[in-house]
């Protein structure tokens, strides 16, 4: 065949996309399993930060399994819903649907110290794309024990900070009920109070839009979980 020919450029063409696209679906087939491995356990790993725990890369797992005594899934009403595994939960799909028809995710975590926590998950905006974290709240429903956040794009300096400790610290011993009622934490520029009553924690410097949307984030998605806290403040009274 003449290698001129425009009829070779076709098949030539041809027999190369098929060739390419075959080895790259076998590859994409191939590492399916270890990329859902690998983001099983950074999910695993930021749940466990989010009550301070920081396992070591090759004890993720173990350690995951150790402390999170129990996981599952919630309505608004506080109520169980069986047949749903808490971790398979696309919490940022969940919190486009209206707070009464969200599934809610729960996961019991039981310290060195023999404390339980409750971590709940939360997902939003950020100025460049999602932030999302995981909350921890003590056995009383009441108290902020920790908290994790991560983010996709967030500037450098500015709303990336979030991530740091020294931005998630501050929610240690925050409440979310005072005198009866249901008050996320709310973020503030440094200096300033809410408007409310609510417990607050200093925005990031720089960072006005992503501290907004930390804010909402919080907002959004804790106060579905109202009635499940309420269960549990009036539980241990």
């Amino acid at each position: 065949m003449n290698k001129q020919s425009n009829l070779y450029t076709i098949i030539y063409i041809i027999v190369l996309v098929t060739v390419v696209g075959s080895a790259l679906g076998f590859t994409a087939i191939s590492l399916k399993s270890r990329q859902e491995a690998n983001a099983n356990a950074d999910k695993m790993r930021q749940i466990l930060a989010s009550v301070d725990i920081t396992p070591s890369k090759d004890s993720i797992a173990s350690d995951y399994a150790r402390y999170i005594t129990d996981s599952y899934v919630v309505d608004s009403r506080g109520n169980r819903i069986d047949g749903v595994d808490a971790f398979t939960v696309k919490v940022e799909r969940q919190v486009k649907e209206e707070a009464d028809e969200r599934l809610l995710p729960v996961y019991e975590c039981l310290t060195d110290n023999g404390s339980l926590k409750y971590i709940l998950p939360l997902y939003g905006a950020g100025l460049w794309g999602p932030i999302w974290g995981y909350v921890s709240v003590d056995s009383d429903g009441t108290t902020i024990y920790d908290a994790f956040f991560a983010h996709q794009g967030e500037t450098p300096g500015l709303g990336a900070e979030i991530e740091k400790p020294a931005f998630s610290d501050q929610f240690f011993g925050k409440r979310i009920f005072k005198d009866g009622k249901f008050l996320p934490i709310a973020v503030v520029k440094a200096g300033q109070h809410p408007a409310g009553d609510e417990d607050y924690v200093d925005g990031i410097s720089g960072g006005t839009i992503t501290s907004k949307g930390v804010a909402a984030m919080i907002d959004n998605c804790l106060s579905p979980y109202k009635a499940f806290l309420e269960k549990l403040e009036g539980g241990n009274k």
